[in-house]
């Protein structure tokens, strides 16, 4: 990780705001001339084959009086123009890819993600990370996500299932040719499956790291900047930078979402997880306790997948006991989540291991609870709480509270973003900014957003994987109408993919 130094200023055709796997799929999309989104696996392979034999074969044999010729040469595909677009990526945390991302998974001691194996940043082939895994020898970094895609059957069992249900309707068949789909990979193969991406598109040293503090829009005064056209002043750590568009690829959000201010006495008792991947976890102070073999007691607030990978990891590194407080209902919150997003923010394989710290007794969730009140000692170093309602459970001196909720998502509190909600205000639903099909702020303003901020376009995916892919391919559809390039073969993809608002059926 390098330090950020000082760079004079730069005009650019396109400037990205982070380096995790949204940043990626948009900057690899920029490059790649027959995306996966747009081309079948059929047509890849034929445009790839006349490509390489281009000049030494005929694609297609021409017959004349009874006898069929070869021409010596021929002609390619009509290929999109290679863009060729000055882009620079900035990150605030490094200079290297998804350094966030990894990170986050090594603090919490992921060891597989929870998405399947077509969701990755490689916009050239859906099946890649699986191809990448066979072609590497790592299928055994392959774990199968159970109950999407029935075992084979023979006829015979299928006709007595049939027979036997009540309900013909209620037996689906599936290809299982699908079935390779269902599989998640391990945390290590996924990062370097992205790091061969990277040497891929030779994007190695295409981060730079610093912090961007503002954007703006509008005409400056720069000798290296065209005074006819508006143009994006990018103030950095490292200095200002000025782009035609920017791009948004920032995750989950910006800032942590804490449910009450810490004073600075307390900031030795409690953390956002967030800060779990900064600091060392747990901190020296329960460390010591633990080796000591003292009894020691944890709060975690949330009820997601990260309060659950949490308290997990707090029980493994040694404490004592878990007690995870969550303000709804833990069955009522999964099945809202598997209606909003297709499947559960706590996948079943943590569903399990959080049943058994349960029975262990190492566990316990409280649900419809909240911390009423709670005062810390700086000389024990330890929490009081009370928890409403209080005929939940009597905590005991709790050395720890970790706060598992999340990131803002709300658009008008991230301050770099101030000069454009002042100069060009946009409607806002919960945070969420209203943006147009291709993911811009507004039509007139090339401010383009991935992840999470696109969620009111994209649906309740827009946070994972596959909002990064997804965004990438409507985000690079609006770059190369806005700075010229491809608009036919964007308009085309516009007309065969439904490109509104995801909810706009509901309102």
């Amino acid at each position: 990780m390098s330090e950020t130094h000082p760079e004079p200023p730069g005009f650019h055709d396109i400037l990205i705001v982070g380096a995790g796997p949204c940043s990626l799929a948009v900057a690899t999309r920029l490059q790649e001339q027959t995306p996966s989104a747009l081309y079948t696996d059929v047509e890849h392979q034929r445009y790839h084959w006349i490509k390489k034999h281009s000049g030494r074969m005929s694609v297609r044999p021409t017959r004349a009086k009874g006898s069929i010729k070869y021409p010596s040469t021929v002609k390619s595909p009509a290929r999109r123009p290679q863009p060729g677009y000055d882009t620079v990526i900035y990150d605030a945390l490094s200079d290297a890819w998804m350094t966030s991302w990894k990170n986050l998974f090594k603090a919490l001691e992921i060891e597989f993600l929870r998405s399947p194996l077509f969701f990755h940043p490689d916009p050239r082939d859906r099946d890649g990370l699986l191809a990448f895994a066979y072609e590497t020898g790592r299928e055994n970094e392959l774990e199968e996500i159970r109950a999407v895609v029935g075992k084979e059957l023979s006829k015979h069992r299928k006709k007595k299932r049939m027979k036997d249900s009540r309900d013909q309707r209620s037996i689906l068949e599936i290809d299982e040719r699908d079935r390779k789909d269902y599989f998640r990979p391990s945390t290590a193969l996924f990062n370097d499956f992205c790091e061969s991406i990277v040497d891929r598109y030779k994007l190695r040293n295409a981060v730079q790291r610093a912090e961007i503090q503002s954007i703006e829009y509008g005409f400056v005064e720069n000798e290296c900047v065209p005074n006819t056209e508006k143009v994006f002043a990018v103030q950095t750590s490292a200095g200002v930078q000025y782009a035609r568009a920017v791009v948004l690829a920032i995750g989950m959000g910006v800032v942590p979402r804490m449910p009450t201010t810490l004073l600075p006495h307390e900031l030795d008792g409690a953390c956002h997880s967030s800060q779990v991947v900064e600091n060392e976890f747990p901190p020296s102070h329960i460390r010591y306790k633990i080796a000591q073999g003292v009894e020691t007691n944890v709060v975690v607030v949330g009820g997601g997948l990260t309060s659950a990978q949490t308290a997990d990891l707090a029980i493994r590194k040694g404490v004592s006991k878990v007690w995870q407080l969550m303000r709804g209902e833990f069955k009522d919150r999964l099945q809202t989540i598997l209606l909003a997003r297709n499947g559960g923010s706590i996948t079943p394989p943590f569903a399990k291991i959080m049943n058994s710290h349960i029975e262990s007794s190492k566990l316990t969730v409280l649900t419809h609870t909240t911390i009423g009140s709670k005062q810390f000692s700086s000389h024990t170093r330890s929490w009081s709480i009370s928890i409403t309602p209080s005929s939940a459970a009597i905590l005991p001196p709790i050395d720890y509270i970790i706060y598992c909720t999340g990131k803002t998502n709300d658009v008008n509190l991230i301050p770099f973003l101030e000069p454009v909600r002042r100069q060009y205000p946009i409607d806002t639903e919960g945070g969420f900014p209203c943006l147009t099909p291709d993911l811009a702020w507004s039509e007139n303003v090339p401010l383009f957003m991935t992840g999470q901020l696109a969620a009111l376009r994209l649906g309740p995916g827009a946070g994972n994987l596959e909002g990064a892919r997804e965004s990438a391919e409507r985000v690079v559809c609006g770059l190369e109408s806005w700075l010229g390039h491809g608009d036919e073969e964007c308009d085309a993809r516009e007309e065969g993919m439904d490109f509104n608002n995801h909810f706009e059926v509901i309102a």
